[in-house]
């Protein structure tokens, strides 16, 4: 309630210093009394989440389930009120329940039979359109996608990179021209196809369960390291879907990505032009192959300009995956759910 000032008064009509106190003391007691007897007329504001947020994982995406007792997410990640849990009896306890694509099983009979008030139900995946069926069964089922599109309501890449200020440009010792890791190598996969005429021109090194030389997890930078380019090529072509093949095997190690995914613009909107090398730059594969045997020194440095700025950050941990969901939770969404999920993942 507004106070008209003293000094506002007639000055024929102004009261004495005492009256003036005991009126301010009044009018105080009877708006306390006011904001006790109806808050909801003060205060419209919705009331802010104090307590942790449960996030309830259906089933953990990978068969090892890692430790995710106590504050994990603050533990690890510094993320804070969020606390996981695979315990299916917390059902009705959970602001979300997550549920990983690989780990569902057709048909609606194996998810909880209701869904409490206010829950929302996060569908996860990180493999592309090509290698994800079974979707038609689970329209108006998911609140929320993760996934590895940036159009996710909770985006998951494989890998990003990050500004770091202490950054120096790190190139290792090579010892061959081109290397490429493959474990599940089909002849009708346009990697297949374009590594097939590539080899004409040049040879690769291949490594992999594919070529019966699988790599130890230690194993594999070290030797895709010693590579002046890589082969990132990825077993399906989709928007945003850019993996592990270019973070880990070719970024992280040390050596220039040769591409073959989304068109050039889309890996541009993830790092820097000129940190990588696009199949579709060249006319033909004869000309990429010339393109990569006849580089000189100077202009191979110039694909690492970006370490002096940015280092990599590899996101191989399921648990830091589901922990952003907490980050994104206040942000994301009420009331919505996906009617055709398949329409949306394909398109």
């Amino acid at each position: 309630m507004p106070r008209t000032s003293p000094l506002l008064w007639p000055i024929w009509g102004r009261p004495s210093m005492k009256a003036v106190v005991t009126a301010g003391v009044f009018i105080t007691t009877l708006w306390n009394l006011r904001c006790f007897l109806n808050p909801s007329e003060v205060s419209r504001e919705a009331p802010k989440q104090t307590e942790p947020l449960v996030v309830l994982v259906w089933k953990w995406p990978s068969k090892q389930v890692p430790n995710i007792s106590g504050d994990v997410c603050r533990e690890l990640y510094s993320i804070t009120g969020c606390w996981l849990t695979t315990e299916q009896q917390l059902l009705g306890q959970a602001n979300v329940v997550v549920f990983p694509h690989a780990r569902l099983r057709p048909g609606r009979d194996r998810l909880p039979k209701e869904r409490p008030p206010g829950q929302n139900w996060v569908w996860v995946s990180l493999e592309s359109p090509s290698n994800t069926k079974a979707l038609a069964g689970w329209n108006q089922t998911f609140n929320w996608v993760m996934t590895y599109r940036r159009d996710s309501d909770i985006f998951i890449p494989y890998g990003k990179l990050v500004p770091n200020q202490s950054a120096t440009m790190n190139i290792p010792a090579k010892t061959n021209l081109v290397s490429w890791v493959i474990s599940n190598y089909h002849r009708t996969q346009k990697r297949a196809e374009v590594y097939k005429n590539l080899s004409r021109y040049l040879h690769v090194n291949i490594y992999g369960k594919a070529n019966k030389k699988p790599l130890c997890k230690d194993c594999l930078l070290p030797t895709t390291s010693k590579s002046k380019f890589y082969l990132a090529f990825e077993n399906s072509i989709h928007q945003d879907y850019i993996t592990e093949k270019l973070w880990r095997n070719s970024l992280m190690a040390g050596t220039v990505p040769v591409v073959l995914g989304p068109p050039r613009a889309n890996y541009e909107q993830f790092i820097p032009a000129d940190s990588f090398i696009h199949v579709d730059d060249f006319g033909s594969l004869a000309e990429l192959a010339t393109f990569l045997k006849t580089m000189n020194s100077s202009r191979y440095q110039q694909f690492f300009t970006w370490q002096k700025k940015y280092s990599v950050k590899l996101y191989a941990d399921w648990r830091e995956r589901i922990c952003t969901i907490c980050t994104a939770y206040p942000s994301l969404p009420r009331s919505r759910v996906y009617p055709n999920l398949e329409s949306w993942f394909n398109t």
